[in-house]
């Protein structure tokens, strides 16, 4: 079933509904507003989010949910706090520096089973597994060195013999031979270069130790306290967009497409991006548990990788009981 048809679906659901109350002469509850800050600006990275809004499934939880765009200039942390968004995307290693500095954030849903952070790199030169990065010129940002670090000392790599090379996000020095490989997300370079034409190689960091959950969703404390059914209808909604979307990525990236005219999206581009993202949101546990589900040893693990980024956090920094309710367990 397409988007189109879930959005007609519910519109004639919600057509229904109001009909019937009108007999009744009982006018429908007007929905709660609520802010949900996303991290970056539109594409389908947020494709389940789109799906729940577009679909009602926020509606029919009795909320009326405002996207709010991120990007450079809009940072997730600071609304949260504020109590203008309800909800913020974030990630553990984000959510773990803020904390640090006293804002009182916990992990409510793992959006992200695997951290997208890949190595990519050309078929002629390429980079398989941690050891190839011995002699090679990795293009990256310096703000990430701790990154590299980190997967260099899970698998037992000098990071003295990489040539660090600072570069903007752009895939043009490995294209150019600037650079042996890139440090760069799975779903934006690899996928650019795929668009050119350029055959490419990706490592991705997950399958080598680098542990650290992404696109997390977070909320402060009192919100959880003085909040929670809000939270509940969100996730709710979220969940069941996100179930949509893996029936038929190439809908939700139709409908980002359709959604943001004006954001000089492509839909190709949006169509690999959305495929690339599934087996980074969806995995075994997923299925048996639960969109957005994580388990004491994944958390366990992430602690050790937060801990090789400088971050020294505990359990108590992710909290399920929400997600739980969302999935009645």
């Amino acid at each position: 079933m397409d988007i189109a048809t879930l959005s007609r679906r519910r519109l004639l659901q919600a057509g229904a509904a109001t009909a019937g109350l009108g007999l009744l002469g009982r006018p429908a509850l007007a929905a709660t507003p609520v802010t949900f800050q996303l991290s970056w600006l539109q594409s389908v990275q947020f494709g389940g989010s789109y799906i729940a809004k577009s679909a009602g499934y926020w509606t029919d939880e009795g909320l009326d949910v405002a996207l709010a765009p991120g990007g450079p200039n809009a940072p997730v942390e600071p609304p949260v706090v504020a109590g203008t968004a309800l909800m913020g995307i974030s990630a553990a290693d984000y959510t773990a520096a803020a904390v640090a500095n006293g804002a009182p954030f916990k992990i409510l849903l793992v959006a992200m089973q695997k951290n997208p952070f890949t190595i990519a790199s050309l078929p002629a030169n390429p980079v398989n597994e941690p050891a190839d990065l011995v002699g090679k010129r990795i293009g990256m940002a310096t703000a990430n060195t701790p990154v590299l670090k980190a997967l260099c000392d899970i698998n037992d790599v000098d990071i003295n013999e990489i040539e660090i090379v600072p570069t903007q996000y752009d895939a043009a020095p490995l294209v150019a031979g600037q650079v042996d490989c890139l440090l760069c997300w799975l779903t934006d370079l690899p996928i650019a270069m795929t668009m050119q034409g350029v055959e490419n190689v990706t490592m991705l960091m997950a399958d080598y130790g680098y542990a650290v959950h992404s696109q997390t969703y977070i909320a402060t404390e009192d919100s959880i306290a003085n909040r929670r059914a809000e939270l509940v209808a969100l996730l709710k909604g979220e969940v069941a967009g996100w179930n949509d979307y893996l029936a038929d990525p190439f809908a939700a990236a139709k409908l980002t497409v359709e959604m943001f005219p004006d954001a000089g999206l492509d839909i190709e581009t949006q169509q690999l991006q959305a495929v690339a993202q599934v087996p980074l949101m969806f995995s075994q546990l997923t299925d048996e548990n639960g969109f957005g589900w994580w388990t004491d040893e994944t958390v366990a693990a992430n602690i050790e990788t937060l801990a090789l980024l400088g971050r020294d956090v505990t359990p108590d920094l992710w909290d399920r009981t929400i997600l739980e309710e969302v999935h009645g367990t």
